[in-house]
């Protein structure tokens, strides 16, 4: 995405600053990738956490056994019951707002802080202090996806919309075909489609023909395919097979019911 607009990429394309890059690639590989995209971060060590609820919790239960967790609660009876749950993660009562409790407990050695209350202002000027004041990282969750584009890509690194996440979930029931999961990319305005290949050449568009063969809708390109534990990154020559997990990004939006159907077996299939 260059200002806004989708680019498929070719052989030819040459990648400028400012780009946001959708890329595919075996778990073990991503490392590699993003080294060739940007400057790899050393590993996180000290997390604090705005905001004690839920997902403060669940958050600060899943690393305080491999990290430095610290969460910042505004209400003392939750501070208590965060304390009686956790087990090395320190709990301060007091504003994640307050440019004195952020001195104090030295935000400026803090490697990434993630402001997880249910206000998004709350969230949004937290973060920005924390920044401000010397955070390497913030991470911020915003329900209102309006807010998502006007903030991410300045101060703020990171802007989580669990409405885009929910939305992902849901379009997997919607969608037709043997569709497994669904992505919402840049709050909506694309897909990253996992879809099942079925039946055999007579009965399905899609298996016993190369990527090449395949007549895919404008604006979408198969990326990857996932056979068993193999990846194999799409070129023009790979087979698809049965079974096969095909890998898809959508750009047009106007497509995807173009895509559900080539994935739908004829009726020769049973």
């Amino acid at each position: 995405y260059r200002r806004n607009r989708p680019i498929i990429p070719r052989g030819d394309t040459v990648i400028e600053a400012d780009d946001e890059v959708f890329f595919l690639a075996a778990r073990r590989d991503i490392r590699a990738v993003m080294s060739e995209l940007r400057r790899i971060e050393r590993g996180f060590r000290r997390v604090v956490i705005a905001g004690g609820g839920n997902i403060g919790e669940r958050l600060a239960e899943h690393l305080e056994h491999s990290h430095q967790v610290k969460i910042i609660e505004h209400s003392l009876e939750r501070c208590t019951t965060l304390s009686e749950r956790l087990n090395r993660t320190v709990v301060l009562h007091g504003s994640a707002t307050s440019k004195r409790l952020l001195e104090e407990e030295n935000i400026e050695d803090c490697d990434i802080f993630c402001a997880l209350t249910n206000d998004d202002e709350v969230n949004i000027m937290s973060s920005l202090l924390a920044k401000r004041l010397g955070a390497k990282k913030v991470l911020t969750l915003i329900n209102n996806a309006a807010y998502v584009d006007l903030v991410q890509g300045g101060d703020i690194d990171i802007a989580i919309s669990p409405q885009q996440a929910t939305i992902g979930s849901l379009l997997t029931h919607v969608r037709r075909g043997d569709i497994v999961n669904v992505h919402s990319l840049r709050r909506g305005a694309a897909e990253a489609i996992e879809a099942i290949a079925h039946g055999d050449k007579q009965s399905s568009k899609v298996v016993g023909r190369t990527i090449r063969e395949i007549n895919l809708p404008d604006g979408t390109t198969i990326g990857a395919i996932v056979r068993g534990k193999e990846v194999i990154i799409a070129h023009g020559d790979v087979l698809v097979e049965s079974g096969d997990h095909v890998i898809l990004f959508v750009i047009d939006k106007r497509r995807i019911r173009d895509v559900e159907r080539l994935f739908q077996v004829g009726l020769t299939f049973f």
